[in-house]
């Protein structure tokens, strides 16, 4: 990989990670890691052109099949890739198969790009997040063989402390908030050779622990208002990003 690269376009294929969930916006819409990534590129290239394919809830499956094409065809300098974790966390998951869907994906962008970038997703620390560790260490690991057949950049958020911080997510528990999502803003420029603007990976400070009776209200609050939504979708074979088009479906110039 060349340090320090120009990029004149950029793509990005994924789920409610790369859509840019939770990092909200006055209009109810979302900004992201990919947006701040692409405003900092833009900063640096007249011209710059963007497209964010990502669309919430989508199973690595639907990325190959209504994402990958697309995007190779866009021809873009950068490409990044981010899915599968959608799949690892349902209570039945076939990983062999999701590792299959993985490569396929990889080997349809990597050659349409100059750069294709990959992530080992970050997760917030909790018992959740342990029991589905062993899956998605799998899925790392033949994502890092990926990258190396394929010379993929990877971006590993999954070792980081700091985003292992509840703090650093959105009251449902399963997206990072506008601080996460600027970290890995920084976590990807900073793996594309580009010089640090701050410590990604620096802790946020020590804060008192809160009391029974915040943690049990919000515990309850989550379960009302994300938890049970989200098992009325499961149970019903629905998805968050049913009907719901790419974020920015087109390679147009990126204009803040």
């Amino acid at each position: 990989m060349q340090m320090n690269a120009t990029y004149t376009s950029f793509v990005a294929v994924g789920d409610s990670f790369t859509e840019g969930m939770s990092d909200e916006l006055p209009d109810g819409g979302y900004r992201g890691w990919a947006d701040l990534l692409a405003a900092r590129l833009a900063a640096r290239t007249p011209g710059f052109r963007y497209a964010n394919l990502a669309v919430r809830g989508k199973l690595i499956g639907q990325i190959v099949d209504e994402q990958t094409a697309p995007a190779a065809a866009m021809g873009a300098d950068l490409v990044t890739l981010v899915g599968g974790l959608n799949d690892v966390l349902r209570p039945k998951c076939d990983v062999a198969r999701v590792c299959a869907l993985l490569e396929e994906a990889v080997e349809r962008l990597a050659p349409s790009c100059r750069q294709l970038v990959l992530m080992r997703s970050p997760g917030r620390r909790g018992p959740v997040f342990e029991r589905f560790r062993p899956r998605m260490e799998t899925l790392f690991s033949h994502l890092d063989t990926l990258a190396g057949r394929h010379g993929a950049v990877v971006v590993d958020l999954f070792g980081s402390k700091a985003l292992g911080d509840p703090r650093m997510w959105a009251d449902d528990r399963l997206h990072l908030n506008a601080e996460g999502h600027r970290r890995v803003a920084e976590a990807v420029w900073q793996a594309l050779g580009h010089e640090p603007v701050e410590d990604w990976d620096a802790p946020l400070p020590l804060a008192a622990p809160a009391s029974w009776g915040a943690r049990r209200g919000a515990d309850l609050r989550f379960a009302r208002l994300h938890l049970a939504p989200w098992i009325g979708r499961r149970l019903t074979g629905r998805s968050s990003g049913d009907g719901r088009p790419p974020k920015r479906a087109e390679l147009l110039p990126y204009e803040r």
